[in-house]
């Protein structure tokens, strides 16, 4: 960090700027263009790659990105708008602690900087100024500033910026008293309260966590379903997240203020599976004392998940199929048949094509819901995934335990990376509960704490004491070990380990540099 000196001396050329950036503040009413123009006028004249603002949502305890305007290849990067993360996490996290600005010249020495939070794709962040925007209130946001172009950033900068954050807060602070943006702030106003609150929760930054080439794959199949209603396939092992990704896929699209309908085929028995998804007329069979609404019914417009389809009985599959390709259902025991609106997900633990092979799936059924797979890869083949996961777990563990904040000894982060997972995520998430339960109010997470099956798995001494001295000791070694091994399938190809890695190649540069490879 660099300190803030309150006596730097401006010329004319620095009054000039303030008075250009200040004077587009107060010139457009409109509240979403006065705000790309701030931004916008920001990255020019401060020769930077990006600008960006982060509104704090006191009630949720998060920052929502408020608008951003990113620079890569001449282009603006959308998609940060809707983007939330806890207010602990990151450089915003400390700048809401501290309540003071913060000049970082080079992140990836800055334990503060959490780069699960630089999202864009093939944006690498290297320094930073990230002022907090307060009002009488107190803070109601803060101002990012990213990568200067041709020199490091000054103490000159980092004033003018702080300058600028009054004028920025105090309009934001007008808009919001007049409802210009109550829409950023209450984007799920229309769902049920209860999916609002499960949408808030889960699926923002903590929703579906990996920076790993193989999630990086995953990323950009998702993307490109969520904005159409396309039936999509989701594969995975038990654990991995089937369901919470198909849940971000419909919250995410146009259809997120229409239901999202789950049935686990293997649930139920055939003639109540029938009925669930279905729907069946009074006295059609006993126990039908009134109508019911089936689930592809209630579903109107909005999507329906069908969890495990591999489990679903031959004879259903059938019906199912009619439903497909006619979009109309009837009712068990109607007589009239009805039309549909649905959006179709399903999902499976297992081959589904070997399924098809071995007689057990429909092979008509089956090329008719794979019309856009999507692979969820256990968690042993992205560990490098798994020291975030880890601290995500700690924390609303934490929370819900009401426990002081804990973290993970390197010699116990070693252990969960070495260990396979076959419960995937989900172990992972029961195996930290179960250590911060055991911790009591201790501030470390000890090997010892973890299930024996898992230590035996790791095959660590626990008198050994060769390991770092710190988690983020642990996580660079690591990280620095990948690089490695990339390099080395490469063949020393950079460009392609940067590949199998999930970065750009300069971000491989960068890390190579860091690490001294």
């Amino acid at each position: 960090m660099t300190s803030i000196d309150h006596e730097v001396a401006f010329n004319k050329d620095d009054l000039d700027l303030l008075y250009k950036v200040s004077a587009s503040i107060h010139s457009i009413r409109d509240m979403e263009k006065m705000l790309r123009n701030i931004l916008l006028k920001i990255r020019d004249v401060f020769s930077v790659e990006g600008a960006s603002i982060a509104l704090h949502d006191r009630i949720h305890k998060e920052f929502f990105f408020l608008r951003t305007a990113e620079e890569q290849m001449g282009t603006e990067l959308p998609g940060l708008e809707d983007m939330k993360f806890s207010d602990d996490y990151g450089v915003a996290g400390w700048v809401l602690r501290h309540q003071e600005p913060v000049l970082i010249q080079d992140v990836s020495k800055d334990e503060r900087f959490i780069g699960l939070l630089d999202i864009q794709k093939n944006f690498e962040t290297r320094s930073m100024i990230c002022v907090p925007l307060k009002t009488r209130e107190g803070l109601i946001g803060v101002l990012y500033v990213l990568n200067k172009k041709h020199s490091d950033f000054t103490p000159k900068d980092l004033r003018l910026l702080e300058i600028l954050s009054s004028s920025i807060a105090i309009s934001i602070e007008n808009a919001r008293l007049i409802g210009e943006i109550k829409q950023y702030a209450t984007s799920l106003e229309k769902e049920n309260f209860r999916l609002k609150k499960e949408c808030q929760a889960r699926f923002n930054i903590q929703g579906i966590i990996g920076s790993s080439a193989a999630m990086q794959r995953m990323y950009a199949l998702m993307e490109k379903v969520i904005d159409n209603r396309i039936t999509v396939l989701i594969q995975g092992e038990t654990g991995t997240g089937k369901e919470l990704l198909a849940k971000i896929i419909h919250f995410s699209g146009p259809t997120k203020n229409k239901p999202f309908i789950a049935e686990n085929c293997g649930g139920l028995s055939e003639n109540l599976l029938e009925s669930e998804l279905f729907g069946h007329v009074k006295g059609s069979f006993t126990g039908a004392v009134s109508d019911k609404k089936g689930l592809f019914e209630l579903a109107g417009g909005g999507t329906v998940f069908l969890d495990e389809i591999a489990d679903m009985p031959f004879s259903m599959q059938t019906k199912l199929l009619r439903v497909l390709q006619e979009n109309m259902i009837r009712p068990v025991g109607g007589s009239e048949y009805k039309q549909l609106n649905f959006r179709l997900i399903c999902s499976t633990n297992r081959d589904l094509l070997g399924e098809v092979k071995n007689g057990n799936f429909r092979d008509d059924l089956f090329y008719r819901i794979q019309v856009f797979p999507i692979v969820l890869p256990p968690l042993r083949d992205r560990k490098e995934d798994i020291p975030f996961l880890a601290d995500h777990f700690l924390k609303e563990f934490a929370l819900k335990l009401k426990r002081p904040q804990a973290r993970l000894t390197p010699r116990a982060l070693e252990t969960l990376v070495n260990y396979d997972w076959p419960g995937n995520v989900r172990e992972l998430k029961n195996e930290i509960e179960r250590a911060l339960t055991l911790a009591g109010k201790c501030s470390e997470i000890k090997q010892e704490y973890f299930s024996e099956r898992i230590c035996k798995s790791a095959g660590y001494d626990i008198n050994d004491d060769k390991f770092p001295a710190t988690l983020k000791e642990a996580t660079e070694r690591m990280e620095r070990k990948m690089v490695m091994d990339a390099i080395h399938r490469a063949n020393g190809n950079r460009s392609k380990a940067a590949r199998m890695l999930g970065l750009t190649r300069q971000g491989l540069l960068n890390k190579i540099k860091r690490y001294e490879i």
